[in-house]
């Protein structure tokens, strides 16, 4: 299998190496899936709940979030987007979206068709687990989300969001050790963890005083990760990185091969 190091940085082949290692002819399709982008200023729907739902598409550059407007205008956003982040892959079947998807900065994404998703299922088998893979890592990040908005208190919601922000970001190649770039304001780290804007903004000062964090010009580092674990009662471990079983990678080889054999499927 190729090393995903070895070419030029590429944010799916990335997030999605964390989940299998990938072939040479998997990478192409993966960076082929990730042309052309499109370019979004700051503030800009992508996705607008109601709406017929566009095509998938995965973040190649920038931050997105995934939201929901209460009746009285309250905001909760559900999910942050980052590089490699596939959004609404199987959003064809559905005929109207529930949630909507902003920008948070200038962002960049690619869109992805339906037939290029059933391509990857039916014919690219390794980049199916992955994907599978990756799912799960979403849904383990949704279950963390519950339980930091019904149990955690506001010091360990927020030291929670700050350590997922790095891991993610550390796990496709674009933090510095323990720092990342931080493109939320203090609105929208309350509108992510059910916190007002001034205890978010309470919170964050007590964790300078603390020196467990730094925050400069939208510059995070993290100073104490020991305690900022402690905090949050959390460890990387419910990302699921580098965690396939062998087995499972052994059966898509084997698909693989089956695959290579017959050769491609009608429409591939």
């Amino acid at each position: 299998m190729a090393n995903a190091n070895e070419r030029a940085w590429n944010p799916l082949v990335a997030k999605l190496s964390q989940f299998a290692p990938l072939s040479n002819k998997d990478i192409g399709v993966l960076e082929t899936l990730c042309l052309p982008e499109e370019r979004f200023g700051a503030g800009a729907h992508i996705v607008t709940e109601g709406e017929a739902p566009r095509s998938a598409f995965v973040v190649t550059r920038g931050t997105a979030c995934r939201y929901r407007l209460m009746p009285d205008g309250r905001r909760q956003i559900l999910t942050i987007l980052i590089p490699g982040d596939l959004c609404d892959l199987h959003g064809f079947l559905l005929h109207a979206t529930d949630h909507s998807v902003v920008t948070v900065g200038p962002t960049r994404i690619a869109a992805i068709g339906r037939e290029a998703v059933i391509n990857i299922v039916t014919n690219h088998p390794r980049i199916g687990a992955a994907l599978w893979w990756s799912t799960l890592q979403e849904e383990a990040m949704l279950r963390e989300r519950i339980v930091a908005l019904g149990r955690r208190s506001a010091r360990g919601r927020v030291a929670y969001l700050l350590c997922e922000l790095v891991w993610r970001q550390r796990a496709i190649g674009i933090a510095e050790d323990h720092a990342v770039r931080m493109p939320f304001t203090q609105t929208d780290l309350a509108d992510l963890l059910g916190l007002t804007p001034v205890h978010t903004n309470r919170v964050l000062q007590g964790f300078r005083r603390d020196e467990l964090i730094t925050l400069d010009r939208r510059r995070l580092t993290l100073l104490d990760l020991e305690r900022l674990h402690a905090i949050s009662g959390l460890t990387p471990d419910y990302l699921k990185l580098n965690t396939t079983p062998p087995e499972v990678l052994r059966y898509f080889d084997g698909l693989e091969r089956d695959r290579a054999a017959l050769g491609p499927l009608e429409g591939a």
